[in-house]
């Protein structure tokens, strides 16, 4: 039954991100007219109103996606996985990302009294998952390098460039978006007419959005492998 338990806790992050990205690629078909991931941000796909006939694919994506992580998340802690302080807080941080996910597709707009919650449940998924991985991930490689006899120094510096790349698309986000705002203030909010203009695609947030998602999804795979190899290290080989 453990062994049972195990194998599900090890493939539901990597099936979410399966989930997630089947479901914004059947939205995307089936949305009204043509569709630019490097022009059209993520939510013309995931509201009503502008994609009648695919956002509820792309809700679908979405809500597997935070249900998967969050078993996952709760499987390691009922489990007895979540390890100590550092695995704790950051699995935890991680679970609370995925609810607030799970909640951003599920729940009704107009069920939820605040305005804008919709927003602030994505930003709340964003950060919590963002958060969690960097916490994650520098106790995985500070535990795995201490095992190694590695300097704490560089166990420091390994995980800075592995959480550096999970969130490095981030930040090019941020940096491409203060450019735009400085140098081009008159252009609009990014759509098809950028294309129009030539303006460069890496200057787009929807491009960055995309890229994002991408390199989440599989960090996120990955990560979700270390989390088990680390909990269940391999008997050492008889001599």
């Amino acid at each position: 039954m453990r062994a049972l338990l195990r194998q599900a806790v090890r493939t539901t992050a990597p099936f979410g991100a399966l989930a997630f990205w089947i479901g914004m690629l059947i939205a995307q078909r089936r949305y009204p007219s043509e569709y630019d991931w490097r022009y059209i941000t993520m939510s013309s796909l995931v509201y009503p109103e502008r994609n009648p006939d695919g956002f509820l694919w792309a809700r679908a994506g979405i809500g597997l996606c935070g249900l998967a992580g969050l078993y996952w998340t709760a499987g390691l802690i009922r489990a007895g996985q979540a390890g100590g302080g550092g695995w704790r807080l950051g699995i935890w941080t991680l679970g609370l990302g995925y609810l607030c996910m799970s909640c951003c597709a599920v729940l009704p707009e107009q069920l939820l009294p605040i305005p804008r919650a919709h927003d602030l449940l994505a930003l709340a998924a964003f950060v919590g998952i963002c958060a969690g991985t960097a916490l994650v991930t520098f106790t995985a490689v500070e535990q795995g390098r201490r095992r190694l006899g590695k300097l704490a120094a560089r166990r420091r510096l390994d995980a800075g460039v592995l959480v550096g790349i999970a969130l490095s698309p981030m930040v090019l986000a941020a940096l491409t978006q203060a450019y735009v705002a400085h140098a081009l203030p008159t252009l609009p909010w990014v759509n098809l007419g950028w294309r129009a203009r030539g303006v460069p695609a890496y200057l787009s947030f929807a491009f960055w959005e995309w890229v994002t998602c991408a390199v989440l999804s599989a960090y996120m795979t990955v990560l979700s492998l270390a989390v088990d190899a680390h909990n269940h290290p391999r008997p050492a080989a008889k001599a």
